[in-house]
C-alpha cells in the first residue's frame, strides 16, 4: 500500500486527513496491514492497550459487555477510523472491544511506534483531541436521549448520528440491520421493527430486505427534537 492509497482511503472525518503523503509514508512504514473477518475480534475489553487499529475497508463493531452481562455498542468504525488510542494513551485496560462486521483490512501500529509517530508529528495529536471531544459529546448526546427521550424521539436521533456521517447523509453506516440496530439504540427488536414500520409508511424512510434508508431528513430531524 502507497501513501496515496491510504490517502484515498481516509474521509474529512479521519484523524489521519491532516497528514501530508510523506507523513502517511512514515506511518505505513511503522505499521502491519491486517486483514479482518467477519467477526473477528481486532481489540479486545480489558486486554492491554500495546497497540492501536486504522480501519481502511470494513466496518468494526466498538462495544462493551456490561456487568451483567449485556453488550452495549457504543459506535460503529468505518475507513480512516483510529481505535484502540484510549488505552494507549492512559495505560489503562481496554475498555470496549472492536469486533469486524465485514471482511476488510486495518492498520496495527504498535503502542510504541504510535506514540513515536506522534511525537514526530505533533498535529496528529491535536486531531486526536478533537476527536475524542467529539465522541465526548455524542456519549453526552445518547445519556440525555437516554433519559430525556421517549423510544421514538430516541430512535430518530440515533438515526440522524449514524447516517449524519456519511457521505450522502441518508445511508445507514454498513446497511445495519434492524436488529443490530436495537442493540445499538437500547431497544427491543420488537420495538424498532414497529416504530420503522409506522415510518416507512408516513414515508419518513424506506425499508428494503431490512435495510434502512433515509426519505425525509427533515421530518426525522423534528421527530428527534420532541422529547418526551
Amino acid at each position: 500500500m502507497t501513501p496515496d492509497d491510504l490517502a484515498a482511503l481516509l474521509t474529512e472525518r479521519s484523524i489521519l486527513s491532516v497528514c501530508t503523503r510523506d507523513e502517511l509514508g512514515d506511518l505505513l512504514a511503522v505499521s502491519t496491514i491486517c486483514k479482518m473477518k467477519n467477526g473477528e475480534e481486532i481489540l479486545a475489553q480489558g486486554e492491554e492497550g500495546n497497540a492501536i487499529a486504522v480501519i481502511l475497508a470494513g466496518v468494526a463493531r466498538i462495544s462493551m459487555i456490561a456487568p451483567n452481562g449485556h453488550e452495549i455498542v457504543l459506535d460503529y468504525a468505518e475507513p480512516g477510523a483510529v481505535i484502540g488510542e484510549i488505552a494507549m494513551l492512559d495505560g489503562a485496560p481496554r475498555t470496549a472491544s472492536a469486533t469486524a462486521m465485514y471482511t476488510g483490512l486495518y492498520l496495527r501500529i504498535t503502542r510504541a511506534a504510535a506514540e513515536a509517530f506522534i511525537e514526530r508529528h505533533p498535529k496528529v495529536a491535536l486531531a486526536m483531541l478533537r476527536d475524542m471531544a467529539r465522541r465526548l459529546r455524542e456519549t453526552d448526546t445518547t445519556i440525555e436521549s437516554d433519559r430525556a427521550f421517549a423510544a421514538g424521539p430516541r430512535l430518530a436521533r440515533f438515526l440522524k448520528r449514524l447516517t449524519e456521517q456519511k457521505a450522502d447523509g441518508r445511508k445507514l453506516t454498513g446497511d445495519l440491520s434492524q436488529g443490530e440496530l436495537g442493540n445499538f439504540v437500547g431497544m427491543s427488536r420488537e420495538n424498532i421493527n414497529r416504530q420503522l414500520a409506522s415510518w416507512s409508511e408516513a414515508g419518513v424512510i424506506e425499508l428494503t430486505n431490512g435495510k434502512i434508508r433515509i426519505i425525509d431528513d427533515r421530518h426525522l430531524a423534528q421527530i428527534a427534537e420532541q422529547g418526551d
